[in-house]
């Protein structure tokens, strides 16, 4: 097989891996594909604009393991149930690739980065190598009576969210997205120490949070400066 390259860098307000929405579209989370020099040509995305949806073809680029594993636990089953591998969407696969639907916001011609795509809702870290990208066809990529299976009951599932510290210097809108993040309950479901305290990063952010009867309580939600909380 011949090898595949990155046609593109996507970068978001995820910084950790810790907190990233375990599935495209979950969070309105905004961020941007920058194109590999090679790629930075308005002919390669000539027409894109028509689309209200893209398909992203990445690679898991923090969580490469060679694994020959049939099986995985996926944490959202509680981190003991196994299911297999082609039955989840577990990074750690024969191809560390993931797939994710995102919405275009529109595409902005710069000097020195060519065509870059604003997007919204995608789930990858930030610096996360793109491999491909196609465009979504609601005619044909959307499914209204798919069954979810054992995905499906965790859908609807979202925890409340409090904030037990300040937050009037962060902006209205980092404060809805990253309460969206929360709100999903980023921890894995066999994890239920009222007492621990959970941190990661979220666009500028430092976050520490616990949960406690099934709500999320915001300890500290800082502006970094420079790779530290101010």
């Amino acid at each position: 097989m011949p090898e595949i390259t990155p046609v593109a860098v996507v970068y978001t307000p995820y910084t950790s891996k810790f907190g990233i929405p375990r599935q495209s579209g979950l969070v309105d989370a905004e961020g941007e594909v920058v194109f590999a020099p090679a790629y930075r040509s308005p002919d390669a995305v000539r027409g894109i604009e028509g689309f209200s949806h893209l398909w992203l073809i990445w690679g898991f680029s923090e969580a490469i393991r060679a694994s020959e594993k049939l099986t995985v636990r996926p944490p959202r089953l509680g981190g003991n149930e196994r299911v297999g591998v082609f039955a989840s969407r577990s990074p750690y696969r024969p191809n560390a690739l993931g797939l994710s639907c995102v919405r275009l916001l529109g595409v902005e011609l710069t000097a020195d980065r060519g065509p870059v795509l604003r997007i919204a809702g995608a789930d990858m870290l930030s610096g996360t190598p793109v491999y491909d990208i196609k465009p979504y066809l609601p005619f044909t990529d959307s499914v209204p009576d798919a069954v979810g299976g054992f995905a499906s009951p965790l859908a609807s599932q979202r925890a409340e969210v409090s904030f037990l510290c300040d937050t009037g210097n962060i902006a209205p809108e980092t404060l809805e997205r990253l309460k969206e993040v929360l709100s999903g309950d980023p921890r894995p479901r066999y994890h239920g120490d009222p007492q621990r305290l959970y941190a990661f990063e979220f666009d500028s952010l430092h976050v520490e949070f616990t949960c406690e009867n099934g709500e999320i309580r915001v300890r500290k939600a800082e502006k970094q400066q420079n790779g530290a909380s101010e």
